[in-house]
């Protein structure tokens, strides 16, 4: 009879499959509506209807507007954080680590996924500069993004052990702004000349273009 009461009890908390298949429509929902319109053009009513579920039901799975930002960034960034490192980590096995190497596996991941991740990790991939560029999401960016910056800043300083720390992780924000711009600003360097409809073509000069920069703001005597 115990063995009954528990298995209700347990049934009652668990969450039907039902709700989980409506609470992941309403994510994806918001995912495109906060990385078509931006969180302040964004609204709840927007989401619910893209979801067709009524905005109740987007709050009981969301919580307020800024609860569900939050949520839509932190749900895939373990996924992205997880790629970036196990793309180190492979790297790291093939012997010394290089400069071009440890942008590559850093880069690579995110463009990927948001080329051929399908259109919600495109969103997301537009998410996360919105939130890159807003001091406002300074707390939902150190939380979900920065112990993985972190991991890839260390491996540039061992390369460069006279350089002031401050040096490099400034260069890496530089690196990571143009690796953003890739996304957000593509028609912009289509409109300029280059007809190349993918990101992975730009990959190689993206990684080339950054590891200059880190290179030589490294080697610079005010940084040494």
């Amino acid at each position: 009879m115990t063995s009954g009461i528990l298995q209700e009890k347990q049934r009652q908390r668990a969450p039907s499959q039902r709700s989980l298949a409506t609470r992941a429509r309403i994510w994806d929902a918001a995912e495109q509506v906060f990385a078509k319109r931006g969180f302040d053009g964004a609204s709840m009513r927007d989401i619910a209807k893209l979801a067709g579920v009524h905005v109740g039901l987007v709050t009981h799975h969301g919580g307020s507007k800024e609860d569900l930002f939050a949520r839509i960034i932190a749900r895939r960034a373990d996924e992205l954080s997880q790629s970036r490192l196990r793309a180190l980590d492979k790297r790291r096995d093939l012997g010394p680590l290089s400069l071009t190497a440890i942008l590559d596996c850093f880069f690579a991941p995110y463009l990927s996924k948001a080329e051929t991740g399908g259109a919600q990790w495109l969103a997301y991939a537009r998410l996360v500069a919105f939130v890159s560029a807003d001091q406002r999401w300074n707390d939902l960016a150190t939380q979900c993004f920065d112990p993985t910056a972190g991991h890839f800043i260390d491996a540039i300083c061992a390369l460069y052990p006279n350089t002031p720390r401050q040096t490099i992780a400034a260069g890496f924000v530089y690196s990571v702004s143009a690796m953003l711009a890739l996304i957000t600003s593509r028609w912009r360097v289509h409109s300029l000349g280059d007809p190349r409809p993918d990101v992975a073509s730009h990959l190689d000069e993206l990684v080339s273009f950054c590891a200059a920069g880190i290179d030589a703001c490294a080697r610079t005597p005010s940084s040494l």
